[in-house]
């Protein structure tokens, strides 16, 4: 029997050399590699300090086939902002420009200008590779680290006693038009959420979920394995708000415990079993909070749930009350 060839879900393009400087199994490279199958060659990105100023390599050198700017910490969101009004005024159109940052460069120090810049829906796209802390300088805790993590500045007797900062309500509180979230262990939906976003006018702002197996005290085999579990326990999940309406992208019929994803990171190991609890307490809440708002927002807008067949029945004879 003829072998069926096997359709490809992500384009085959590669816009990222080998070679680069990034960790053994570093999430981080890999979500760019992803992003940049969906984005093409016609891509600008600014980058502030953080992992990915390093992974890019020395000048003069580059692991990327597209341009790239080094910009300050605080600055990326802003600089971003000052490329696509500048290719505007040139006539240039149809250039992607990526603000390309970490959690700590987004949701501390570069906080103010990615503000601005969706207050007023510059078109940029913001993506923030998520690895829960400032891991290029060495692990320390940023605002996006997770209740009960480990890192240098918060050690185990004194673990990170904070919630982690919520990015995507503070970007849909700013009223642009789209906002998602990714996991570099979700190839396809990755690539997907890239596309759409580049393609929409006006602010997006896209947090990809990244594993750092230095930071997160893990072996690099397990880099995909434990992001793929933190959306399968729903620590992360894969969610869209178009204009204000959240859409659940992956609901796992399973409910796999957050224990089996806190055990495979050293960073969690010196929690007690008790601890483990109160975290699967906080993603169970979070996970009802989503589907409400899920719920919520789509009968606000008057769109059906995707599987909601009575609601998609009752949208039918509206309309047809209404025609």
């Amino acid at each position: 029997m003829a072998e069926v060839p096997k359709k490809l879900t992500i384009p085959p393009e590669e816009h990222m050399c080998a070679g680069h400087l990034a960790c053994q199994g570093c999430g981080a490279a890999l979500a760019m590699r992803y992003a940049l199958k969906a984005l093409g060659p016609n891509t600008v990105f600014t980058v502030p300090a953080c992992c990915w100023s390093v992974i890019d390599g020395p000048f003069p050198y580059t692991t990327l086939g597209v341009p790239l700017f080094h910009i300050a910490f605080e600055a990326v969101a802003a600089s971003a902002c000052g490329l696509a009004a500048g290719l505007e005024i040139m006539g240039k159109k149809g250039v992607n420009v990526v603000a390309w940052a970490g959690d700590g460069g987004t949701a501390d120090i570069g906080i103010q200008a990615l503000s601005g810049a969706a207050e007023r829906n510059d078109n940029i796209l913001y993506i923030c590779y998520d690895n829960e802390a400032y891991m290029n300088t060495g692990v320390q805790r940023s605002s996006s680290t997770p209740w009960g993590a480990w890192t240098t500045t918060t050690p185990a007797r004194h673990f990170k006693k904070r919630p982690k900062k919520d990015l995507v309500d503070i970007m849909v509180a700013h009223h642009i038009p789209y906002v998602a979230t990714a996991a570099m262990a979700f190839p396809e939906d990755l690539v997907a959420k890239v596309a759409k976003a580049k393609d929409i006018e006006g602010m997006k702002y896209l947090q990809i979920f990244a594993s750092c197996p230095p930071g997160w005290r893990m072996a690099p085999e397990y880099s995909v394995k434990s992001v793929r579990l933190a959306v399968n326990t729903r620590v992360w999940p894969l969610l869209e708000v178009e204009h204000g309406v959240y859409n659940i992208n992956r609901k796992p019929r399973k409910r796999t415990p957050v224990a089996e994803y806190l055990k495979l990171q050293g960073r969690f190991a010196h929690l007690t079993e008790e601890q483990f609890e109160e975290i699967q307490g906080m993603v169970d809440r979070n996970w009802e909070r989503l589907l409400f708002l899920e719920k919520s927002t789509h009968e606000m807008a008057g769109v059906p749930l995707k599987g909601d067949k009575a609601a998609a029945s009752k949208g039918k004879e509206t309309e047809a009350a209404a025609g």
